[in-house]
């Protein structure tokens, strides 16, 4: 029973995400998910109060998604050093939530203007993003590579200040002013988690963003 529960939820999600495509968020309502995942509208309610409610655990999901394609990028790459598996944590966030050269979920709910869908995505990718950011910061301390008495708290701060910081609703610079920001960004963390210079270089390269 248990596992037929989440086999529907997870159809009601996929239809959702599927929907979002092609259709804004606004635009989709309870029954056109419900169609899409080919069960009655009866049954969304059933698990759901509401269609932000699906949308909120679709968040989640992604990012779930996120790091599983993390750990399988960096699994059998035991020798990278700590600085790396940081970049490609990065990278695998950026290419996910923000790609420009597909449309996919993640982007779609940046650019609504519901402050409500912003703060749940925000408070998700702290929470989904930040422990495993805080391992690789200990990991970097252990391998003398960083330095940093409070990887927990400086793992968080930095997963907000990219979230913030990329979120086209709240900061719609040129690509020069954007380059510029994230220049230096890359010398804060430097200088706050006592790395070698040039450690975060990879935040401002063309393929990071594309």
């Amino acid at each position: 029973m248990k596992q037929e529960k989440q086999d529907k939820k997870e159809l009601i999600f996929d239809a959702l995400e599927e929907l979002m495509v092609t259709v804004p968020y606004a635009e989709i309502s309870v029954e056109a998910i419900a169609k899409k995942a080919g069960i009655g509208k009866g049954s969304i309610y059933y698990y759901f109060k509401s269609k932000d409610e699906i949308l909120y655990e679709v968040i989640e999901r992604s990012y779930r998604r996120i790091t599983r394609d993390y750990f399988e990028t960096i699994r059998n790459l035991p020798e990278m050093s700590a600085i790396e598996k940081i970049k490609r944590l990065f990278i695998s966030t950026v290419k996910k939530e923000f790609s420009k050269t597909e449309r996919n979920m993640l982007t779609e709910l940046h650019i609504l203007d519901d402050r409500d869908i912003h703060y749940k995505m925000k408070t998700i990718a702290i929470q989904e993003i930040s422990p495993i950011l805080t391992e690789l910061l200990k990991e970097g301390v252990d391998e003398g590579s960083i330095r940093t008495q409070t990887p927990r708290e400086s793992a968080e701060i930095i997963v907000a200040v990219m979230t913030l910081f990329l979120d086209e609703t709240i900061f719609t610079d040129s690509p020069e002013s954007v380059l510029n920001k994230l220049k230096i960004l890359s010398n804060v963390l430097e200088t706050c988690l006592c790395t070698e210079k040039g450690s975060f270089d990879f935040l401002f390269e063309p393929r990071t963003f594309s």
